[in-house]
């Protein structure tokens, strides 16, 4: 909409919207100029045109042509970036695109390494200190992958460090700082100044003076703030907007409605490029048309997706994901490992070989015992990881040992079914068919054992093992269920460990026997023996530097 002040007069010109003409004909004195194609509107109406432009403006502008382009493919990385782990090529790619733009909407699809384009984009960028916003639940894979990644240590906020965390980059201690949604204002927000009235705005919270020395912040999960209106999106919001460098990640940008993406625009400074709220509320959200329009602004400015399918050929057939869970269970771990530890000590303090033989077996029943209790406390963030992937319309399989995880499983997904010693031979020939063909059936749950081994279950290209097996050799063959021919996809493993506790163990010894390629080295009892061992070694060495506590 464009007004001219003519002096004693005011000439309104307007793209045609039915709407529009019928209000500013209630404008008293206006006359249409067919010469001029304007309206012209007496000065002494100015406090009613007024109205009319604040009613009308962005209607008005709303209506203007599309503008649209071609969308130019992602750039080449032209920069080495030192990192522990290197990326895939179309990792590179993305990196790129965020090194272009620095404040940017990451919208890879789950399994394309999201976390470490991320880690990548803030080491070449050297943005530090640098802030991750993530759920709960990810907080310790967060804190390990820029370990693994860029060999960089980070601290997670919690009480314990509430006082003195900025202590940690101010001795060239720590540049990363790890903190979930909940926790933004605990550790962010110095005061809130509105009126009691008033409604809660991004413009009324008050930072503390460490939450402006970020020069980054990385969001994950950032469709979680898509309800602008809730306290949490705004104080992640606040907290970001006016950082140089910001990265919003999320496989899913559009939840239900095109106006979820309002909230990242923000969070990542960018909603003025694209008209302001409520220009891009009337304009994108209330109709389909300029949709494409949307699509080209976002992929030039500040967006960018790939899908699996697009980037297969620069994927390994299989990959694997360590996920630490911090366990619900822990007090009751404790008691269990401090059982646990008794017997070590006494089958330490033993010589004679057919002693420790039966003591082993009392000492394998309760590091079972303790597996099983770290298998319940873990079974929230998988529930959280399943509802992730079958939410992105993927199908998964998920391993479990004990029949008591597995009837928790089952309560919590009803619909799902299952691979166990206590389904007949028939029950299981027609869970495996209907997992593989029918669309809707979309978890399968299996016994290690009774699901490891002689079934394909091809269908599904995500695999959770909930519980580890004893050996390298069962972790294999869990796997080798969906990887095997008629494997159209990259297969993607997430092996949910137990932080501290005898998982850590047994996963290693998983890992170093893959690295030497001998999956199971000698008889049962040498297997026994070796994990025994390393648990004692972990639990008694855990005991004498950090005090009592028996986590390992």
């Amino acid at each position: 909409m464009n007004i001219i002040d003519r002096g004693d007069y005011f000439e309104v010109r307007f793209n045609y919207n039915e709407k529009i003409v019928k209000a500013i004909k209630n404008i008293q004195g206006r006359a249409w100029d067919n010469y001029r194609k304007a309206w012209l509107i007496p000065a002494s109406q100015k406090a009613r045109l007024d109205k009319f432009y604040e009613r009308w403006a962005t209607t008005s502008l709303c209506m203007a042509p599309m503008n649209v382009g071609e969308i130019p493919d992602l750039p080449f990385l032209e920069r080495e970036i030192r990192l522990e782990r290197p990326m895939f090529p179309f990792q590179e790619r993305g990196v790129a695109y965020s090194l272009q733009h620095q404040r940017v909407i990451v919208g890879d699809k789950p399994g394309l390494g999201k976390t470490q384009q991320a880690i990548a984009t803030i080491v070449a960028a050297n943005a530090f200190p640098c802030i991750i916003v993530c759920p709960n639940t990810l907080k310790l894979n967060w804190k390990q992958e820029w370990k693994t990644v860029a060999g960089k240590r980070s601290v997670i906020l919690d009480d314990r460090n509430k006082s003195k965390w900025w202590r940690y980059y101010e001795e060239g201690i720590a540049d990363v700082f790890i903190v979930n949604y909940e926790s933004v204002k605990k550790f962010f927000v110095h005061s809130i100044v509105k009126k009691p009235t008033e409604n809660l705005m991004v413009k009324h919270v008050r930072y503390r003076q460490e939450a402006k020395k970020f020069k980054a912040a990385v969001i994950d999960e950032a469709h979680r703030c898509k309800d602008t209106s809730t306290q949490t999106a705004k104080f992640v919001i606040g907290l970001t907007i006016h950082l140089e460098w910001v990265l919003a990640m999320t496989g899913t940008p559009i939840v239900n409605k095109t106006e979820d993406l309002a909230a990242l625009l923000f969070m990542i400074g960018r909603m003025r490029e694209f008209g302001g709220l409520k220009f891009f509320q009337e304009r994108y959200c209330k109709t389909n048309t300029f949709l494409p329009e949307l699509q080209y602004k976002l992929k030039t400015k500040c967006f960018y997706q790939r899908r699996k399918e697009e980037v297969l050929p620069d994927l390994p057939a299989k990959i694997r994901q360590k996920m630490l869970c911090d366990i619900t269970t822990r007090e009751e771990y404790r008691v269990a490992l401090a059982d646990l530890a008794r017997y070590l000590k006494e089958y330490q303090q033993k010589t004679d070989a057919e002693i420790r033989k039966s003591l082993r077996g009392e000492i394998m029943v309760r590091i079972g015992l303790c597996k099983g209790i770290s298998a319940r406390g873990k079974l929230a963030e998988t529930c959280e990881q399943i509802d992730e992937i079958i939410g992105n319309g993927q199908k998964v399989i998920v391993f479990i040992f004990q029949r008591r995880v597995l009837d928790m499983l089952v309560e919590q997904y009803p619909h799902a079914v299952t691979i166990s010693g206590a389904d007949s031979e028939k029950e299981r020939q027609q869970n495996v068919h209907d997992f593989q063909n029918h669309p809707n059936c979309n978890i399968i749950i299996c016994n290690i054992k009774a699901g490891g081994v002689g079934i394909t279950l091809t269908a599904a290209s995500r695999i959770i093992m909930v519980e580890l097996p004893w050996h390298a050799a069962d972790a294999d063959q869990c796997e080798d269920r969906a990887h095997r021919i008629g494997q159209a996809n990259q297969l993607q493993v997430s092996y949910m460990i137990g932080h501290k506790t005898i998982d850590e163990v047994i996963y290693q010894i998983i890992e170093e026997k893959r690295a030497l390629g001998d999956a199971v080295t000698g008889g049962e009892d040498s297997t026994q023996e070796e994990l025994i061992d390393r648990i004692s070694d972990s639990l008694f060495r855990h005991q004498m530097e950090t005090g009592p506590e028996l986590d390992l």
